[in-house]
């Protein structure tokens, strides 16, 4: 991991770490301790004793400050849908809303979230596949709190679904949601990259009708082959892999996203899409093919984001993925993986 030296003098310089690099910000025993208090004496006093952590953390960490300000200037240029030009009390509600996030991550990891708390939309063509044996991928975003899918699993017998998570970043945060739920409906699979094995265990799992949640928002740090697709009207890269494992495996591919609408205290919905009932990779136009999923899929995205402005928690240079990941792959990861290959 950086010091605190080589990120300033980086930050100095004008350039920006690759998101895998950055540090785990998130200081485990305070969660639990804010986690605690939410179990004695509720929200509101939770969210009064967060206020100032989250304060603290928007002012020293600018990086996350500045991503988060830039998200949320394309958001307004275009969608419109914050209302004013967005300025610093916009970038510390953005922080706040993660920290809700965050409870709600453990509460419905521990089964203390209501099921009325979570409306699905679009569903029935998960469920489908779901009667007949059959699995899908399912690629998503770091928006909002995907563990509430665990209240639609519940709702459905024998819905599983494994989120493949690249969690270096974030291993203590995960091990205490892996103690809250051991062995549940939503499962998490730590990789760095999709490797035969991996695919191997994958195809299994589709083959057993369960579904395979990957994110599509942010580039891998050992993927090179990336694709670019416009986003907010300004040009970004995206992962090939949801796309490449969905031709993989031969199965449907749907996005999802689970975010919270109408504020603080609104509800939660989730919104599911069908992208493609098959990804076909023709050889002679394999890129091509790759980039229109990734703008479908980035399309998908900023409609939900227009409904739920604060829901996209990617607190890094969004835009500037591919200059990163250029100086954070390894000479010999330069080249695309076998396993992204038709």
């Amino acid at each position: 991991m950086q010091t605190a030296t080589a990120r300033g003098a980086k930050a100095a310089a004008g350039v920006e770490p690759h998101w895998a690099s950055l540090g785990e910000h998130t200081f485990v025993a305070g969660i639990e301790v804010l986690f605690w208090i939410y179990r004695m004496l509720g929200r509101l006093p939770f969210r009064l004793c967060l206020y100032p952590v989250v304060t603290y953390y928007w002012a020293t960490c600018g990086n996350a400050r500045r991503s988060s300000l830039e998200y949320l200037q394309k958001l307004q240029a275009a969608k419109g849908c914050l209302g004013h030009a967005p300025g610093w009390r916009d970038t510390l509600r953005h922080f706040f809303a993660f920290a809700d996030t965050i409870l709600d991550k453990l509460l419905a990891i521990s089964a203390d979230m209501p099921q009325g708390a979570l409306r699905a939309e679009g569903e029935e063509g998960l469920l489908a596949l779901h009667a007949q044996g059959r699995g899908a991928v399912i690629v998503t975003g770091h928006i909002g709190c995907m563990e509430l899918c665990r209240i639609s699993a519940l709702r459905h017998r024998g819905v599983r679904l494994n989120v493949l998570v690249h969690t270096r970043h974030a291993e203590r945060f995960n091990r205490m949601l892996r103690q809250l739920q051991p062995d549940g409906e939503v499962r998490f699979i730590q990789v760095t990259e999709v490797n035969p094995a991996t695919a191997m265990l994958l195809a299994d799992k589709v083959a057993q009708g369960e579904y395979v949640a990957i994110t599509g928002d942010r580039v891998p740090v050992r993927q090179s082959m990336v694709v670019s697709a416009d986003f907010l009207g300004h040009p970004a890269q995206w992962p090939v892999g949801p796309y490449v494992l969905a031709a993989l495996l031969k199965c449907p591919l749907y996005a999802m996203g689970c975010v919270r609408e109408g504020g603080a205290h609104g509800g939660y919905v989730l919104r599911v899409h069908c992208l493609a009932e098959r990804v076909i990779l023709p050889r002679n136009a394999r890129r091509e093919a790759l980039s229109a999923h990734a703008r479908q899929f980035a399309g998908w995205l900023e409609i939900v984001l227009e409904r739920a402005p604060l829901a996209w928690l990617n607190f890094f240079p969004f835009w500037a993925q591919q200059a990163a990941l250029a100086r954070s792959t390894p000479p010999d990861h330069k080249h695309e993986s076998r396993a992204f290959r038709g």
